[in-house]
């Protein structure tokens, strides 16, 4: 794999850490601001706003834009939030900061994709996608616990100051790294990127993107009082489980990478969905027991994030096909359905936990999982049927 990839490993690395860190720093920014916690908790969701709606917008504004000037500019953008964060007079400036940061973390992925891409040759696609996606998932086991202690013990503002230097890094990175000429697309007008979303193959591994990551999210969401009111796990235990569950997520990434690239996007998604089912249904009946519990969340962590790489290459895929001047944009509409199905997942689950109880979450959970499994067979169906069809519209023939 080429160094080029490690720095985009490590942009993703600081923007996974500012995604998830405010979660640990809810408590403490609320009370420094003086907002009540429902508003610091809008920091969060107002980040997934960023990333779902104005991530596609700006990607399709900068269409024209060269893959490495645009990849360096997002990095500056992202460290100017932060800054901003660090900054931040009051509440207002700090929802503008989470929106700005939002912004250029959905940017990123979407391009950051196509440019992992552009660096390894068509059968390492996916395997290079992963790659960079590790950064995110290395972010969950130590960047956002390390933000979380410099929040709590040296103040929140110092945490986003923190991941402003990690900005910078990944700016200098890139700029070193990336080459200059990278692969790019001929880029459509406004109109014809806006007619991605009339693709129904596109819709259809969005959807397959939002319901499936979204099944996953509605148990991990409470995955910590399952932990502690179900297995009766010290609280104490609970951060090295989730260490360990991140690096099994890390793993989990890379081996769904190279799974995409031996088998093909739908094959391995179909295994991957299935073992997810499968992982949630069984912690359905090892949350009791505290080893057995620890040991699902491990085998939790090693398909959860699995799927990332094969639907990323899957909707780059399919535009390639359906919309080929507007691959960028389509490729930000998937990251911005993970977005939306994290957020739906979140909320679906605390109405589930209000009305039903916390362990109605994971076979719910497995249910939902199993209808994107059901989403991805038939996309399967739709590619063995339009197959003869591209062939025989071919030149060649």
């Amino acid at each position: 794999m080429p160094i080029a990839l490690l720095a985009l490993a490590l942009s993703a690395f600081a923007i996974g850490t500012t995604e998830f860190v405010i979660v640990g720093l809810i408590p403490t920014v609320a009370a420094d601001l003086g907002v009540g916690l429902p508003s610091a908790g809008l920091l969060v969701s107002l980040y997934a706003l960023g990333v779902a709606i104005g991530a596609p917008v700006v990607t399709a504004l900068t269409a024209r834009v060269p893959r490495k000037p645009l990849l360096l500019g997002l990095m500056a953008l992202f460290a100017l939030g932060n800054l901003l964060a660090w900054h931040a007079p009051g509440y207002g400036a700090l929802v503008a900061a989470r929106l700005l940061t939002g912004v250029a973390h959905g940017v990123f992925f979407s391009v950051g994709s196509t440019i992992a891409t552009g660096l390894v040759p068509r059968e390492k696609a996916a395997a290079a996608i992963a790659t960079m996606f590790t950064g995110l998932t290395v972010a969950l086991v130590t960047g956002v616990p390390l933000g979380t202690f410099i929040g709590q013990h040296f103040g929140w503002r110092e945490a986003f100051l923190a991941v402003a230097a990690l900005g910078v890094l990944a700016f200098v990175g890139s700029l070193i790294f990336v080459p200059r000429k990278l692969p790019q697309s001929a880029a459509a007008p406004l109109s014809a990127q806006a007619r991605v979303l009339a693709q129904p193959r596109l819709l259809l591994v969005y959807a397959m993107t939002a319901v499936g990551y979204g099944g996953s999210f509605i148990p991990f969401t409470f995955l910590a009082p399952i932990l502690t009111d179900v297995a009766g796990l010290d609280a104490s235990v609970v951060g090295w489980v989730m260490l360990v569950y991140g690096v099994s997520v890390a793993i989990g990434n890379l081996w769904g990478g190279r799974l995409a690239d031996r088998l093909g996007a739908i094959p391995a998604l179909r295994i991957i969905f299935a073992l997810l089912a499968a992982v949630l249904l069984l912690l359905q009946w090892t949350a009791p027991h505290p080893w057995l519990v620890v040991a699902t969340v491990l085998l939790w962590g090693a398909v959860a994030f699995g799927n990332v790489p094969g639907l990323q290459v899957y909707v780059v895929q399919q535009a390639q096909i359906v919309a080929p001047r507007a691959v960028d944009v389509a490729s930000a509409l998937n990251i911005a359905a993970f977005n939306l199905g994290i957020a739906a997942a979140a909320w679906a689950g605390g109405e589930i936990v209000a009305r039903l109880g916390l362990m109605h979450t994971p076979w719910i959970g497995a249910v939902v999982v199993l209808f994107s499994l059901a989403l991805t067979h038939w996309s399967g169906r739709l590619d063995r049927r339009a197959a003869p069809v591209r062939l025989a519209a071919s030149p060649c023939r």
